[in-house]
């Protein structure tokens, strides 16, 4: 059992390099052949950062562990939203901006329900997840619409650190190092957190989709909650929580979305029952939570922190 524990958050770490890796070795060679910055953001940078979760997620159905699979993007969503910015707002009140409401919220609310809608007959179909891709490219056209239209200084700011790090100078050998090591770090790293969960769920005794919905998802979504907390203590909190709205659609959109139609996704009732309301629940408590004062306050930030840890007791505790 400590072993499994102990090579799962290896895992974790070789998954979160490898991220590092490609992300900073695809950004140095687009940048290199003129790629806008702004473009490189919105595709190299946001894909790279859902990658841990796509190939967490494809060596769970490649292991036969679609519950895990499900259990972790439905948890990655509510950890995104509870666990990640209610500790970023205990540790400095958030600024939500009404933009960020108007666009990103509802896309977010959009996308939590359609993955409901396809789920309801048990299965997350090849044809659900044609109709998810075509949503996220909608998506993306619209992003890049809305980056031409506007300005483009909140998406650079966005993604300022992962492009500092992109070198467009740095030879050719080592953007292939970063490239090649990055994509054979998430893939080592995701299948030994996958093979490692699935242990620790058959010697615990509790289902897959548990695992899933606690370790996995809590543990892909720890860079994320790092990035939110430098961010609120930069004061830069609304990047902080357009960013979790992000990661929250592409995990929807792209991942489901480009699984399902590899290979149809089952979806088991109490999952349906249970874990996707709550998913939905948190999304939906956002908003009054922040609509009235465009802040994420400390209280509001600890009532999010103290619902998550009690949907996370309700999970790792017996039920009859």
């Amino acid at each position: 059992m400590v072993l499994h524990v102990l090579l799962f958050f290896v895992g974790l770490l070789v998954l979160y390099l490898g991220a590092e890796g490609l992300v900073q070795g695809a950004s140095s060679i687009a940048l290199q052949y003129g790629i806008r910055p702004v473009v490189v953001g919105l595709t190299v940078v946001a894909l790279g950062t859902s990658m841990p979760e796509f190939l967490v997620n494809f060596f769970a159905l490649f292991e036969e562990a679609s519950s895990l699979a499900i259990g972790n993007i439905i948890g990655s969503n509510i950890s995104n939203v509870a666990l990640i910015l209610g500790t970023s707002a205990l540790a400095l009140p958030m600024v939500v901006t009404p933009a960020i409401l108007r666009r990103e919220y509802p896309a977010m609310l959009g996308t939590m329900a359609l993955f409901y809608i396809v789920a309801l007959d048990g299965i997350v179909s090849s044809g659900d997840g044609v109709l998810m891709v075509l949503v996220l490219a909608g998506l993306a056209a619209y992003v890049f619409y809305d980056a031409r239209r506007t300005t483009q200084s909140a998406i650079l700011e966005d993604v300022e650190e992962d492009l500092q790090t992109a070198d467009p100078t740095m030879s050719g050998m080592m953007k292939g190092v970063y490239l090649i090591g990055g994509i054979a770090g998430l893939a080592l790293g995701a299948r030994l957190m996958v093979v490692n969960a699935v242990s620790i769920a058959k010697i615990m005794g509790v289902e897959r989709v548990v695992i899933g919905l606690t370790i996995v998802a809590v543990g892909t979504s720890l860079p994320e909650l790092a990035a939110s907390m430098v961010g609120a203590l930069r004061n830069e909190s609304d990047l902080s929580v357009g960013n979790v709205m992000g990661s929250n659609i592409l995990n929807v959109l792209f991942v489901v979305g480009t699984l399902s139609i590899a290979d149809p996704i089952p979806v088991a009732p109490n999952t349906l029952a249970i874990h996707f309301p709550v998913m939905l629940g948190f999304c939906v408590l956002l908003l009054p939570l922040t609509w009235t004062t465009y802040r994420i306050s400390r209280w509001k930030g600890g009532l999010m922190l103290t619902a998550f840890i009690g949907y996370m007791t309700y999970l790792v505790l017996p039920h009859v």
